[in-house]
């Protein structure tokens, strides 16, 4: 509480000596913006860190240096969990993370990055470019003052990385695990003890026993972190991550203070930054994975009965969310309106071309 205060407070200060309570100045197009943009992952770590900097360096370079963006680090200037207050507040003016890191304000923030069994990454940009999902994420957002952009996209997540087998629904119960968003929520309903650590915690606590499982990414980034050395049994796929969204967003006031064209670069720096996130991951995916199987794991899925219980869970939780309110039950239709007609075209095109292809190469 009283680092919100702080961040409050330094958000008004920072408001009162830029402009005291006068009105705004109208930017005049040979203005030069400097912007501090944090993110709650380590700045270079791959895919995350290293692409929101790209984005930040794409900005500079595209505005000819009138829109200049400098990138923190988790704890360089707030903490990884802080960011959404820290843009709200005025103490930086943008971000790059992803959404349900800031479920704790609300916790339709989830739909944006990503939902058990719902949409994967080209399905979910596909929702907010084409299916009127940016239209509610920007209305959800501004009660935090910020707009959002879509700025990436992980891919299909590992289902995590566990020190114990999970053959039954009642071997979840006890586990103490790092799990995300709704995911996470699931995994508690059914008994496992769930913590929220960042990126740079993970190993650590895998190493000390603080937790007994974890999800993070997938092999790009489990290797990189090295979750390969902690742990025995590799589930994948997620079940609770399908596409997971990267977002960047602005404060509002600020955002609007640009000119057009700055504006607008913005905007295609962002769209650019979520082709090359997701061309990123699938890459490194792939390539990674080869190194992972070198390691002493054992690659495991989650049986049904588990896969049955957890989407029972996932799904009540998804529901209760879209009760809370009017907005939250237009997202919730919107996006599970999109999804049950994505299931069958996956099913019928993508699954099975991915099925007729795997039998082609492992023959």
């Amino acid at each position: 509480m009283e680092r919100r205060k702080f961040l409050k407070g330094a958000g008004l200060a920072a408001g009162a000596v830029a402009g005291g309570f006068a009105a705004p100045a109208i930017a005049k197009a040979d203005d030069t913006f400097n912007w501090r943009m944090v993110m709650p992952w380590p700045k270079g770590s791959p895919g995350l860190g290293a692409n929101g900097e790209k984005f930040a360096e794409r900005v500079t370079k595209m505005s000819g240096g009138r829109l200049n963006i400098k990138v923190y680090g988790p704890g360089e200037l707030v903490p990884a969990f802080e960011c959404m207050d820290a843009v709200e507040q005025g103490v930086a003016e943008m971000a790059h993370g992803t959404p349900y890191y800031w479920a704790g304000k609300d916790d339709a923030v989830n739909f944006f990055s990503t939902i058990p069994f719902g949409l994967m990454g080209w399905e979910l940009s596909g929702w907010l470019r084409f299916g009127g999902g940016q239209a509610l994420w920007e209305e959800l957002y501004s009660q935090f003052n910020v707009v959002p952009f879509l700025a990436g996209n992980t891919g299909l997540q590992a289902g995590g990385w566990f020190n114990k087998e999970i053959n039954t629904v009642d071997d979840i119960k006890g586990v103490k695990m790092r799990y995300a968003g709704i995911g996470g929520e699931a995994m508690r309903r059914l008994g496992a003890i769930v913590t929220m650590l960042p990126a740079a915690e993970i190993l650590p606590a895998l190493q000390s026993g603080a937790i007994d499982a974890a999800e993070w990414v997938g092999p790009w980034n489990d290797y990189a972190f090295g979750l390969t050395q902690v742990a025995k049994y590799y589930y994948t796929p997620a079940f609770a991550e399908p596409g997971t969204g990267i977002e960047v967003f602005i404060n509002k006031d600020k955002f609007n203070s640009l000119p057009e064209d700055l504006q607008e670069i913005v905007r295609i720096a962002a769209q650019a930054n979520a082709e090359q996130t997701l061309a990123d991951f699938t890459y490194n995916n792939i390539t990674s994975y080869q190194a992972v199987l070198k390691k002493n794991i054992e690659v495991r899925h989650f049986p049904d009965e588990v896969i049955k219980a957890l989407a029972k869970q996932s799904m009540d939780a998804v529901k209760e969310i879209a009760a809370k309110n009017e907005l939250n039950q237009r997202i919730y239709d919107s996006y599970m309106d999109f999804t049950k007609i994505a299931a069958p075209y996956a099913k019928e095109f993508e699954a099975t071309g991915l099925i007729q292809r795997a039998k082609v190469w492992e023959s």
